[in-house]
């Protein structure tokens, strides 16, 4: 951040806001929303920007308290890592904000007066129709065509209908469809899948394994010690991660055409966001953590996705992905291998099914838990019987987990 010295005409202290380091490798961002506007006040350490780069959409703090005055980078707009996009001048007074002269000229004409302008009729302020953010103009626009707003779908942040979304649609008539513009987020996503599945060579097998675990989970309270809750993608993923102790190849990393084994299991975990794709966190260093430790490291990063407070590296990198049951009601899901990793996990739902029990050497019978899992993987590194052993691993390793030491 720099600072202009006081001058004695202006005494301003001006400060430059830049775009920060936003994680290892990540040069640049797309400035996707402005949350203020030339003239408002802000605070220090408010949020001031959004900024979005193929990793991940973030809230960029103000560094300073005082007036907005300039923005130099426009919603859209690509910029690099310590570029300047805006001046905050912090000895200036909210809606007082000018620009910045310089030289006996520009300083003449910044203290002449300022000729009044002409008298403007009123038109209100930005409303919200339907729960559609409508700015002035676009209701003139619409009204003048005869289009509700309740009928788009905007293309600005949040939704807002924009002056393009009013004039398309006043030139296109009413209309049944809705043209939904991809978000930053599902955009990228749809680029790494398709690009993972052109690359690599996909495979998948499914085994069924034991639930019980988790009927003694319920008994023993699905909260740690701590107080975090405890998920069944938890309880799965920590005896996934305790399997590639023995399966080392699977925890690995294409780089080129070499094959990197990790010694150090980076856990990702798949999370979704509300209208925006799918996010990857990553719990670094897992192996060693006990149930505990895990559920708590995943709930402070699943909390982050939730208030957009992830940063780049904590979406970087790791070496094995595990997915989640989307809900209840699924067996299993065909999972696509997040690059450059070799597998990734699948977990299908936990279901109380009729199995069949020896008792006595007789068959019955009774209750029982079960779930799938599912491992995609990568043909180069290993074939479906080295696949169908590690899942049946996770499977004995889960069977036999000590969840009362582990809370």
């Amino acid at each position: 951040m720099r600072r202009c010295s006081p001058s004695p005409d202006e005494g301003c202290t001006l400060a430059d806001v830049t775009l920060p380091s936003l994680g290892e490798s990540v040069t640049e961002g797309i400035i996707t929303q402005w949350f203020k506007k030339v003239g408002d006040a802000v605070a220090r350490d408010e949020p001031l920007f959004e900024v979005s780069t193929d990793k991940v959409d973030s809230e960029m703090p103000s560094p300073a308290a005082g007036v907005l005055t300039q923005i130099l980078a426009e919603e859209g707009d690509t910029v690099q890592t310590g570029a300047r996009v805006a001046v905050i001048d912090e000895n200036a007074v909210a809606g007082a904000a000018r620009a910045p002269a310089s030289g006996p000229a520009a300083t003449a004409t910044t203290t002449a007066p300022a000729p009044t302008p002409p008298p403007v009729a009123p038109w209100p302020s930005d409303v919200t129709l339907n729960g559609v953010v409508v700015s002035p103009v676009v209701r003139r626009i619409l009204a003048d065509g005869g289009v509700e707003p309740a009928t788009i779908r905007g293309s600005g942040p949040g939704g807002a209908i924009t002056r393009r979304d009013a004039e398309r649609a006043v030139a296109n008539g009413p209309t049944d469809e809705v043209v939904v513009p991809l978000s930053n987020g599902r955009r990228r996503m749809g680029q790494h899948m398709a690009l993972s599945i052109q690359s690599t060579p996909h495979g998948f097998v499914a085994i069924e394994v034991d639930g019980a675990i988790f009927e003694e989970l319920e008994s023993l309270g699905r909260k740690t010690r701590d107080g975090v809750a405890i998920t069944d993608e938890m309880v799965v993923g920590l005896a996934a991660v305790r399997a590639l102790g023995e399966y080392e190849y699977l925890n690995a990393t294409f780089a080129g055409d070499e094959l990197v084994v990790h010694r150090t299991v980076n856990l990702g975990f798949t999370r979704v966001v509300v209208d925006d794709g799918m996010l990857v966190p990553v719990v670094h260093a897992a192996a060693g953590l006990t149930l505990r430790a895990l559920a708590r490291r995943v709930s402070e990063l699943g909390e982050r996705v939730v208030s957009h407070h992830l940063t780049a590296d904590d979406l970087m990198g790791g070496t094995f992905t595990i997915v989640g049951a989307p809900s209840e009601h699924t067996l299993w899901t065909e999972a696509i291998i997040i690059q450059p990793q070799v597998a990734v996990l699948s977990i299908g739902a936990v279901r109380q099914v009729p199995v069949v029990v020896i008792s006595n050497g007789e068959p019955t019978i009774a209750i029982g838990r079960r779930l799938v899992l599912g491992l995609s993987f990568d043909h180069r590194v290993c074939e479906p019987v080295a696949a169908t052993g590690y899942l049946e691993r996770v499977g004995e390793l889960l069977a036999g987990l000590d969840l009362e030491s582990e809370h």
